[in-house]
């Protein structure tokens, strides 16, 4: 690799600056929001959506460090690339703490969180899930697929799977999916599709990690958990047959986590 020349590092900085200030303001705002913040306030939902936006938006301005270090220098800026991932997990969190982490529950058990935000439309939860996906696909395509954070984002991305299927309310969306009349029934199909394709995609990935990487227990759980979930959509949208093939490859993986376990092949 060539040496960088000062005059580089200093025209670089110079680009880097006016991202670096918008990080910083937004930061502060966080900061501000989260002390004003407290328990059973009423908006207290909405307002951690917002800020999930905001690291979202944090998080582009990092990858956008790294894209001018490529462009600038030709060396990429991994410190940049890791502050953006830090940032995603943080708009993923502000997600599970609306609607939480659980991967396999009765949809019926997350009424209670789509109470505090019945307010927010089905088109502005896409929007934002969709804005999430493609920063974290931005984000793992700047990293490469050499990158020693290939396995984390497995879990990166199936925690993502999670809130997206968990901040959608399937009793009305299980309704809006079949009623072409529906306002909202064309959101509805691609978030529903999207879920469908993110939780099948999180149980594979989950299940490589645990059968080329790690060889941990949890993983291979997660996995199932994945499938299971996924079941769950299939039999909400009345197609049984995917459900069945579904339950059927979660019993077919259980069978080899637990094979593993006697002969003592995982941890």
């Amino acid at each position: 690799m060539a040496k960088i020349s000062e005059e580089t590092r200093l025209h670089f900085n110079e680009c880097i600056q006016p991202y670096k200030d918008k990080i910083t303001q937004t930061l502060e705002k966080e900061k501000t929001m989260r002390n004003a913040m407290h328990e059973g306030d009423i908006g207290l939902e909405y307002k951690k959506l917002l800020l999930c936006e905001d690291m979202i938006y944090v998080a582009s301005l990092y990858v956008a460090q790294n894209s001018l270090s490529l462009k600038l220098m030709e060396v990429k800026n991994n410190d940049a690339l890791n502050d953006a991932r830090k940032m995603l997990y943080k708009a993923i969190i502000y997600l599970e703490e609306i609607v939480t982490a659980t991967i396999d529950c009765p949809y019926s058990e997350l009424t209670p969180y789509h109470d505090n935000i019945k307010n927010v439309n089905i088109i502005k939860r896409y929007t934002v899930i969709r804005k999430l996906g493609l920063e974290i696909q931005i984000l793992k395509d700047a990293f490469g697929d050499n990158s020693k954070w290939k396995w984390s984002f497995v879990e990166l991305e199936g925690r993502f799977a999670t809130v997206a299927k968990n901040l959608i309310d399937m009793k009305a969306a299980g309704a809006d999916y079949f009623d072409p009349r529906a306002e909202d029934y064309e959101t509805t199909i691609l978030y529903v599709r999207m879920i469908q394709k993110l939780l099948d995609k999180a149980a594979n990935a989950y299940r490589d990690r645990y059968e080329l990487s790690t060889r941990r227990i949890d993983d291979m759980r997660n996995a199932i958990k994945y499938l299971l979930a996924l079941r769950k959509l299939y039999i909400v949208l009345g197609r049984s047959n995917e459900s069945e093939e579904v339950k059927k490859k979660a019993v077919v993986w259980k069978d080899k986590m637990d094979s593993d376990q006697k002969k003592g092949l995982s941890n």
